[in-house]
């Protein structure tokens, strides 16, 4: 089999790639999200630091890297021997083995809010087990979360995601279908306030199990007093406080969100960016809530199942080890917060230059633009914004040669992207907000 530069590829039907991938997946992704248009459709190769190149050997800056899961950047060296080292010997004995062990230690050694943990394979089922954990161990069946916070593929995590109906606090909506019990077991609340928050745990106290948070909710920073006021709030009505840590840890600083902002929370999630590439979940906490999993306890009311086929598998662990070892080289964060700091700030400039109503938005090395002369501090402040027209902002930049989320949510940096890269993309950002604001909105899409 040959590739064509046309992105077509000679086969027994000769088809496009597109055409190839619609007639498998179900539109034309196997893993669901981007929403890219079916024209557009493409067949990633490799990767490489910051870069994509795909089949017709076109070029990509990639600003999803691999939706944050590949903070050290592409095929980074030290990933790459941990890995072939590893693979030689087993991939996978679904058992303790030694890049487990060491990896264990090291999260129990930098998160203060981790005495016990287990692995699993993604954020997703992370964010679930902290969910089951919680309910089994106060007995409660609610959880609350935030308005707008995605939390993997779990019930909690899909509704009230993308909410369209304003719906009352604490009411919540539901963004997937197949998910009826969230309307039963599931509290919403908007993020960034605290006070509707205490009236919320406050009316409800007696059936919540946890509260279920984001620190940094999408890319929206928490006001100055809320994850403190939430700690008390918790700790006065004896509930137990779970961090989504997946996109906020190894990202924000070593010791993920909780370094950065000084709370502690009973129950943490990991992924994305722990496994350096490859695929990995943990999820940790406080002894006595971790110890409903121990599998001598089966039979027992409050025991929890936990099973995990590939969870802690050697490859993967491997791969996090060495990705743990380069986020501890000196000057790691501080480089890779001054190129996010420097982009955002760009930005701005480029859209000030321009005359455009948005504002950007985001901390450490994520970004997010939003079309909208508002203050931006949760869920409903965001969806105010211009969405046709931030979609097709993000649809221009993928057209100039950006790889990212067309659904706009966020721009995710790596220890690989350079300045020189961070101005490749500006260059482009302003080609594409000129684009935009030039064309009628209808036909920019």
């Amino acid at each position: 089999m040959t590739r064509k530069n046309d992105n077509t590829v000679d086969g027994p039907q000769n088809q496009t790639i597109a055409g190839r991938a619609l007639g498998v997946f179900t539109a034309g992704i196997s893993n669901g999200e981007f929403g890219f248009p079916p024209e557009t459709l493409m067949m990633l190769e490799r990767g490489k630091g910051a870069k994509l190149w795909d089949s017709a050997g076109r070029e990509y800056l990639d600003f999803s890297i691999g939706w944050g899961s590949c903070l050290v950047g592409h095929a980074r060296e030290e990933v790459v021997e941990a890995v072939r080292k590893q693979a030689g010997s087993g991939s996978n004995f679904s058992y303790l083995n030694r890049h487990a062990l060491e990896l264990g230690e090291e999260i129990q050694r930098l998160s203060p809010g981790v005495e016990r943990l287990r692995f699993c394979a993604s954020g997703t089922e992370a964010t679930m087990y902290c969910q089951r954990l919680a309910r089994a161990f106060t007995g409660k069946p609610k959880i609350l979360k935030f308005e707008g916070a995605y939390h993997g593929a779990n019930e909690a995590g899909v509704t009230s995601l993308f909410p369209q109906l304003n719906l009352p606090y604490p009411t919540p909506e539901l963004t997937s279908a197949g998910t009826p019990m969230a309307r039963e077991n599931l509290l919403v609340a908007p993020y960034n306030d605290l006070e509707t928050t205490r009236q919320i745990i406050a009316s409800n106290r007696d059936d919540l199990a946890a509260v279920l948070m984001e620190p940094l909710q999408r890319c929206t920073p928490p006001f100055p007093g809320f994850l403190e006021g939430v700690r008390q709030l918790c700790d006065e009505y004896a509930i137990p406080l779970i961090f989504d840590e997946v996109v906020t840890g190894f990202r924000l600083a070593y010791g993920g969100a909780q370094e950065k902002y000084g709370v502690v929370p009973d129950l943490v999630a990991y992924g994305k960016a722990l496994g350096g590439g490859y695929p990995i979940g943990a999820f940790g906490g406080r002894a006595d809530i971790m110890d409903h999993v121990n599998e001598h306890y089966i039979g027992q009311e409050n025991y929890v199942w936990m099973a995990s086929t590939l969870g802690g598998n050697p490859v993967s662990t491997a791969a996090a080890n060495a990705a743990l070892s380069v986020y501890r080289q000196p000057g790691i964060y501080e480089d890779l917060f001054e190129r996010g700091s420097y982009l955002r700030q760009q930005m701005r400039l480029i859209i000030d230059d321009l005359e455009e109503t948005a504002q950007v938005i985001g901390d450490g090395p994520l970004a997010q633009i939003v079309f909208t002369d508002q203050p931006v501090f949760n869920y409903r402040s965001t969806a105010q914004g211009d969405k046709r027209k931030g979609r097709a902002m993000m649809l221009a930049l993928f057209r100039r040669g950006v790889f990212l989320n067309p659904m706009g949510t966020k721009l995710y940096l790596s220890i690989a992207h350079d300045r020189q890269l961070c101005d490749d993309f500006l260059d482009r950002f302003r080609s594409s907000l000129t684009e935009v604001r030039e064309l009628p909105l209808k036909d920019a899409i």
